[in-house]
């Protein structure tokens, strides 16, 4: 026999007002829903619980044996909602969070930094690895990801950044090779970019203004990290696909110099993901407040 625990709360809620029109009100329900969904428990149950006169209510004796379980019923129930309630209040628990790495190292650091100042009830699960996680199956909380995203009806976003890439040189190369002064030129350098490859060639589409470059280019270096292509880059071995997130210190101190600056690529979106069927918890929501105040200002960001 299966019991709905929510009639046992109603039951206990009556004993515990003296009333059907008291219990009603406590559990925001009509009087006779109430009386109803009683009658309907005594009925599965084959017996009854109460013994009802026109003064008062009154336990029969497999009501008075049933209660202490209907009692257990309501004290979780509260106690339930308390925690819910103080999570709410004061984010705690452990939060699951996976990133690209390199995000993480540049763009991170002074944010989780004052995160775990501000909340030090969160401990912090972070998924630097290059894969794409299963938020549900692997019960992440939240995901950063750069540009477009898949059709999943489980999965909820908000966009926190733009990420403005652009292409990017060392004096060295440039003293050696030239400075290309068209895409076309590009075809005579040595490339160092992001993936895909196919056929052993990258795609790489570059805008100015309402003008549009798109070709298949040879590649020298492809990774998936852009901090190393800049890195690289900075070295003199090559032209490198970057944001200027992560060419900005080479940039400073003169060892990278932008290339074709009057062309950027199409600005990518970054996004928070997160289990879109799921209540958000308050560790989650605090952490995309978080997330996008830290790029608020300054929106487009070369992230």
């Amino acid at each position: 026999m299966e019991i709905d625990p929510g009639d046992l709360l109603l039951f206990a809620r009556i004993v515990e007002c003296g009333s059907f029109s008291l219990a009603a009100q406590r559990v925001g329900l009509p009087k006779s829903t109430v009386s109803r969904r009683l009658s309907l428990l005594e009925a599965q149950l084959g017996e009854r619980v109460l013994q009802r006169t026109t003064r008062k209510l009154v336990l029969t004796e497999f009501g008075a044996s049933l209660l202490e379980h209907a009692r257990r019923v309501a004290d979780e129930t509260e106690q339930a909602g308390a925690l819910a309630q103080h999570r709410q209040g004061a984010p705690s628990g452990l939060l699951r969070v996976s990133m690209p790495a390199d995000f993480a190292n540049v763009a991170m650091g002074t944010m989780m930094t004052r995160f775990m100042h501000q909340y030090p009830a969160i401990a912090l699960e972070l998924d630097l690895s290059p894969r794409r996680v299963d938020l549900v199956a692997e019960n992440f909380d939240l995901a950063i990801r750069m540009g477009d995203l898949p059709d999943d009806a489980s999965l909820a976003a908000r966009r926190v950044t733009l990420s403005k890439i652009a292409l990017y040189a060392s004096p060295l190369y440039t003293s050696l090779r030239g400075l290309p002064e068209h895409p076309d030129d590009l075809f005579k350098h040595d490339l160092l970019s992001l993936p895909p490859r196919l056929n052993g060639l990258i795609r790489w589409k570059l805008l100015r203004g309402k003008t549009e470059w798109e070709r298949e280019l040879p590649v020298r270096l492809l990774a998936n990290s852009p901090e190393l292509l800049v890195r690289m880059a900075a070295t003199g071995v090559g032209i490198a696909a970057s944001t200027e997130l992560f060419a900005r210190e080479h940039l400073q101190n003169g060892t990278l110099v932008r290339v074709l600056p009057e062309w950027a690529f199409p600005i990518v979106t970054g996004w928070a993901v997160f289990p879109g069927r799921r209540l958000m918890p308050a560790k989650t929501r605090v952490f995309l407040d978080m997330l996008e105040a830290a790029f608020e200002e300054g929106r487009p960001y070369g992230v």
